[in-house]
């Protein structure tokens, strides 16, 4: 009997604090199993960490080199956190294959050429493991950074076809979410084997759906997954079996707090070192001041997307801003978020009716404790309005100081997240909504800041 292992990483999010004890465990592994594969499911870089963000990923990559990967796909990290001309050179020096089936360039309608739909390994005995990758589909954010992302069901269902044929066993590297998995292993149980990601679900020891085996290790690197493939001298796969390893269990080196702690050390110096402005006051928190950070961010948002009117939750931003140099590091740790923004139109009715709903939520939101959609901060906090005005006694709504006209069309514009979050659907039932690419929140205040306050003030 021939006994195949996979060995599976996902959705390590830059959680380089793990990273030590995987990569030796991965090593390991490697070197004591007869016959091991080792894939990746995506989201390995998150602009969160410093480094990440210093690097544009290319520090990620360098320590996925260290693995020798057979095979990674790419998460929505990769996918949209990074502008299109990042991600086409993200894996410039990856000695690894970029496995991605549904990922499309929007001019040449092919796959980006750092990507392959499909990679057939094969085993010592003979055995054909082909392995695909597919991604999240998120259109309203892959196309207008210049991608044509396709659902799964466009692309899975030929390919699939298409490499029955020529392997002995199919193998999808997913990074589309449980409920996704569950579903191809309903309509496509030729595949054998489904490595998840996404949704940051954990089957300790697998699960199987219509004879699929399914496969999931959880997020930040807390846990490594593992399938083993068992065949005859025939190459028919006779049975497979899946658990996971705790990296709190795993052996850790004196060391490794020093390595940790350099990753975070080397990306804030790489960021302190892009300097951005010369500040000649305190930016603060409070809203209502007349020197206030969130005050300046959003006159940065309005003109970006060149619109009369902007608004913003003061959990965007986590700390002040003090007088003096400002640097890329200050910025990014201030605000963290890989959001960008987008101009949304909307109905003079409708604007009326958003801001009802964000005066409904006020007191609510104002401690509301969030976490997801690029969401990095801890509570969500309150809504500014730049150019927007309520008359609470009168329910009414002034746009630059005249009423709103019901039938007028008005443009504002905010950060991508509030289309995302469920407490204004306004905004996306009502409204046409623009991404703006390919900046983050932050880097739209940098560009301002820097226009603002110049650091040629230095040399004066």
């Amino acid at each position: 009997m021939e006994k195949i292992s996979i060995l599976h990483t996902n959705d390590l999010h830059s959680h380089f604090e793990n990273w030590p004890k995987i990569r030796r465990f991965l090593h390991e592994k490697q070197a004591s199993l007869p016959e091991v594969i080792t894939v990746d499911l995506g989201d390995f870089a998150d602009r969160w960490h410093p480094l990440t963000e210093a690097t544009d990923g290319q520090a990620n990559v360098a320590l996925m080199n260290q693995i020798h990967y057979d095979a990674v796909t790419i998460g929505n990290n990769e996918g949209i956190g990074n502008g299109k001309e990042v991600l086409n050179h993200l894996y410039d020096e990856a000695n690894f294959d970029v496995i991605l089936a549904n990922l499309y360039d929007k001019q040449t309608l092919q796959l980006p050429t750092w990507a392959k739909p499909y990679k057939i390994i094969t085993s010592k005995q003979g055995t054909k493991i082909g392995l695909i990758g597919a991604t999240a589909a998120f259109p309203l954010t892959y196309n207008p950074n210049g991608w044509d992302i396709r659902q799964w069901m466009e692309i899975l269902p030929t390919l699939v076809q298409q490499l029955l044929p020529q392997v002995d066993v199919l193998v999808l590297m997913s990074h589309l979410g449980i409920e996704e998995d569950h579903l191809i292993a309903q309509e496509l149980p030729a595949i054998d084997v489904i490595l998840g990601s996404h949704t940051h679900h954990h089957f300790p020891n697998g699960k199987m759906v219509n004879g699929v085996q399914l496969a999931a290790a959880s997020k930040f690197g807390y846990y490594v997954g593992e399938v083993t493939l068992f065949l005859d001298d025939q190459h028919r796969l006779l049975k497979t079996t899946a658990q996971t390893y705790a990296t709190e269990d795993m052996a850790e080196n004196p060391e490794d707090a020093d390595e940790i702690f350099q990753y975070m050390e080397n990306g804030h110096r790489l960021l302190q070192a892009k300097k951005v402005a010369w500040l000649p006051y305190d930016l603060q928190l409070e809203p209502t001041v007349s020197e206030s950070l969130i005050s300046e961010t959003l006159e940065a948002v309005r003109e970006r997307g060149k619109t009369e009117v902007s608004l913003l939750n003061t959990g965007l931003f986590l700390s002040e801003l003090p007088k003096g140099l400002v640097n890329q590091d200050q910025l990014h740790t201030i605000l963290p978020h890989p959001m960008r923004l987008i101009r949304v139109t909307l109905l003079g009715r409708d604007v009326r009716r958003l801001v009802l709903e964000i005066e409904k939520n006020r007191l609510f939101l104002r401690n509301f404790p969030i976490l997801g959609m690029g969401f990095r901060g801890k509570i969500f906090g309150e809504i500014i309005y730049d150019g927007l005005t309520y008359d609470e006694i009168n329910h009414e709504v002034y746009w630059k100081g005249q009423k709103i006209v019901d039938n007028q069309s008005y443009q504002l514009t905010t950060v991508d997240h509030l289309m995302f979050v469920p407490f204004f659907p306004t905004i996306e039932v009502a409204g046409t909504s623009e991404f703006l690419f390919p900046e983050f929140i932050r880097t739209v205040l940098a560009e301002h800041l820097a226009q603002k306050y110049p650091l040629a003030i230095l040399e004066e």
